[in-house]
């Protein structure tokens, strides 16, 4: 990750959060959630779903793990090292996501590991610009954030692990990170798009990078 300058940071972390939202929520509503379907009855599928909201709800509660996207989020202001280790546990996640969504075909993989990059970069900026406002040099926050992202492929190798042993656990799997893309894209992108200016050009724009993301999701 680039360290970017603040003004430029501004400009582009909205857009990327717009078309995050249309990568996340395609690939839940459209991607991951058919498939899941199409392996389970419907309602351990969606029980699965719930189960993902729930639980990311839950380490939000414990962890203080929020996607915050600038230097002057608030729940950022409480530890760096809290910082880290709500990316820890995200990028854990995301790695588990992918792994399992590759496992099942490779088209599904790339869906969902462009929605995990569209809603990381800019996670990943913001938690950059925050690790400098408290003190760390830029070699060493971009160290701890590769540290911090490499905990993906862990989780990619535990879930392709499990995936051998117990292949019937994926499309829970796929269902329960259907339910977690839905929470960050509604319960923490889509407010953030709401705050501040979001008349004219800018709303036009933010549905525009919006509509973008789901067509991307369509098309592969």
């Amino acid at each position: 990750m680039l360290p970017l300058p603040a003004a430029l940071r501004h400009r582009i972390v909205p857009s990327l959060l717009s078309y995050a939202v249309g990568t996340l929520l395609g690939v839940a509503l459209l991607a991951l959630v058919p498939e899941a379907l199409s392996q389970l009855a419907p309602v351990p599928v969606f029980s699965a779903l719930l189960a993902g909201i729930l639980a990311l709800f839950v380490v939000e509660k414990l962890v203080l793990w929020r996607h915050c996207h600038t230097e002057d989020c608030d729940v950022h202001d409480a530890s760096a090292t809290l910082i880290l280790i709500g990316g820890a546990v995200h990028n854990l996640a995301d790695g588990a996501v992918i792994a399992a969504s590759v496992f099942v075909s490779v088209p599904l993989g790339i869906s969902t590991a462009l929605a995990v990059a569209a809603h990381q970069i800019p996670q990943e900026v913001g938690d950059f610009a925050i690790l400098l406002n408290a003190g760390f040099s830029r070699r060493r926050a971009l160290l701890l954030n590769a540290l911090s992202a490499s905990s993906a492929a862990v989780g990619a190798v535990v879930v392709y692990a499990a995936a051998e042993v117990m292949p019937d656990a994926l499309p829970y799997l796929l269902a329960l990170a259907a339910g977690s893309f839905l929470y960050v894209a509604m319960a923490d992108l889509i407010p953030h798009l709401h705050r501040g200016e979001t008349i004219g050009s800018s709303a036009v724009r933010q549905i525009a990078l919006i509509v973008a993301g789901v067509g991307t999701i369509l098309a592969l």
